[in-house]
């Protein structure tokens, strides 16, 4: 019986601080550990390869058809061969300044940690370094809505229309002639 207690007694020490050291876990919790801080291993990756990553929802959600897409789709929106070239263009140049851009962005938000790390940053370059990021990735961006701009005028508003609804998206409000 004397044992029954003192395993009692010691759950009841124990389990208290546990829980209140877990409460104060912060949520990046291990991503101490990244390469850089500031970004993810898949971020970096997206960055490095040009992947649009949710930088153009402002066109897709509204209508502007995005090149990657609307390649995997050319059967179903019966693309001519002439309009397959053109997007393919499109595609390329928007995949060749976003893979600049992006590996520009890595560049720099590693340079950012490093002056974290090592201590060796004050308000001005703080200041510098994040405006220098920041638009870069407002570049970015351009890159990406741009292209989504371009489909528009390569496309015929029907096909806009399907692949509208061959994404999911509800498509009569806010659907446009483009041309």
């Amino acid at each position: 019986m004397k044992m029954k207690k003192s395993f009692y007694l010691l759950v009841l020490l124990v389990v208290p601080s546990f829980s209140s050291a877990q409460e104060h876990r912060s949520p990046y919790a291990g991503e101490e550990r990244r390469e850089i801080k500031a970004l993810s291993a898949d971020e970096v990756k997206a960055y490095l390869n040009g992947q649009g990553a949710g930088l153009a929802k402002a066109a897709e959600l509204n209508n502007y058809p995005g090149p990657l897409h609307v390649l995997e789709l050319s059967a179903q929106l019966r693309l001519t061969e002439t309009e397959k070239a053109k997007i393919e263009q499109v595609r390329d140049v928007m995949l060749r300044d976003a893979i600049r851009l992006g590996k520009l962005i890595v560049e720099k938000e590693g340079d950012l940690d490093k002056l974290f790390a090592g201590r060796k940053i004050d308000e001005a370059q703080l200041r510098s370094r994040v405006a220098e990021i920041s638009s870069l990735q407002g570049e970015l961006r351009v890159v990406h809505l741009r292209a989504h701009l371009e489909m528009v005028r390569i496309l015929t508003p029907e096909q806009v229309k399907r692949y509208a609804e061959m994404r999911g998206y509800e498509n009569g409000a806010g659907l446009h002639e483009h041309r």
